[in-house]
């Protein structure tokens, strides 16, 4: 399908840009041709579960545009949101604080059920999988229990011999002083058979450890899902003639390279979504509309956003 749409930026660069938003069912793409007076091609087509990248070369070349001669391709991909909703996640094994396992199962109040003797609330990591350490940092930065590098080792081998293909290393109070943090990723590199370890301060650097615990058990359990997708991908779209690099919605509605994307996987979490909403709150600004609700509902899932003053 093709349009005319006014692209005076594109039209400016002479480029070609490809949007590409993969969802649990069809895979959407828009491509605006800016040397071409910004003509659109429109394609939809099915996902394909098994190999998405599949289903993004399909939608590409069902708009009979080579692919070789595109410039950029900007991809929203429901990869890490779904592996999360669908709990379809890499077995993730987690070191902490003696003492402070259970944080990312206690969470906060706000709980639908705050007591009784049974819950609906699984945890990421399941609680065999929380190992801890002696080690303690205060809220200060100052170091009160040096780290027990010989526990860590025989932590570390644990959750090898458990099978875990992700490892989070989140101990208490890292934000303040993360030295035990870095010197524990340290030993576990030297042990772990791949490079998926995340420190809890390096992905969110700021008080209170249920957060950031949570946020680093959701990146390492989905950076292994999602590192093999874009690497599927990028051998996909090699092989049809795109050498570039492409760039990855986030789900603060920015974007970032496809080679460093799996760094910070979790940021993905709910990037397909930010984007509709993203172009919600744009139409609606231009047609007169400051405040809006956003209904975006998928093969897999429905979203509902809240956009005031637009």
């Amino acid at each position: 399908m093709e349009e005319n749409f006014s692209a005076q930026t594109l039209d400016s660069l002479g480029s070609v840009v490809a949007g590409i938003d993969v969802g649990g069912t069809f895979t959407d793409l828009l491509l605006i041709d800016g040397r071409d007076g910004g003509r659109v091609h429109i394609a939809k087509t099915p996902t394909t579960v098994d190999n998405q990248a599949f289903g993004v070369v399909s939608a590409l070349d069902a708009t009979g545009f080579p692919i070789d001669g595109i410039d950029l391709i900007v991809h929203g991909t429901t990869t890490t949101t779904n592996a999360v909703l669908e709990r379809r996640l890499a077995k993730t094994g987690m070191i902490t604080t003696r003492g402070f396992r259970d944080v990312i199962e206690l969470g906060r109040r706000t709980r639908p059920q705050a007591y009784g003797m049974t819950g609906s609330f699984v945890p990421i990591i399941p609680r065999n999988l929380r190992l801890e350490v002696s080690e303690r940092v205060e809220a200060s930065g100052a170091v009160r229990i040096h780290l027990d590098e010989a526990e860590m080792r025989a932590a570390v081998s644990q959750l090898i011999e458990a099978g875990c293909e992700s490892l989070v290393i989140h101990f208490l109070h890292s934000y303040a002083n993360p030295a035990h943090e870095r010197r524990a990723a340290e030993i576990a590199a030297a042990l772990w058979p791949n490079s998926y370890i995340t420190t809890g301060h390096a992905l969110l650097s700021e008080a209170r450890e249920f957060e950031r615990g949570v946020t680093a058990s959701v990146n390492a359990s989905v950076q292994p899902i999602l590192e093999r997708y874009v690497e599927r991908l990028r051998r996909e779209l090699g092989s049809k003639g795109y050498a570039r690099d492409f760039l990855i919605m986030n789900g603060n509605g920015g974007m970032i390279s496809a080679r460093f994307v799996t760094r910070e996987s979790a940021k993905t979490v709910m990037s397909g979504p930010a984007s509709g909403v993203i172009a919600a709150a744009y139409t609606g600004k231009r047609a007169g509309f400051e405040n809006l609700v956003t209904y975006d509902m998928g093969g897999t899932s429905t979203d509902v956003a809240l956009i005031r003053n637009a």
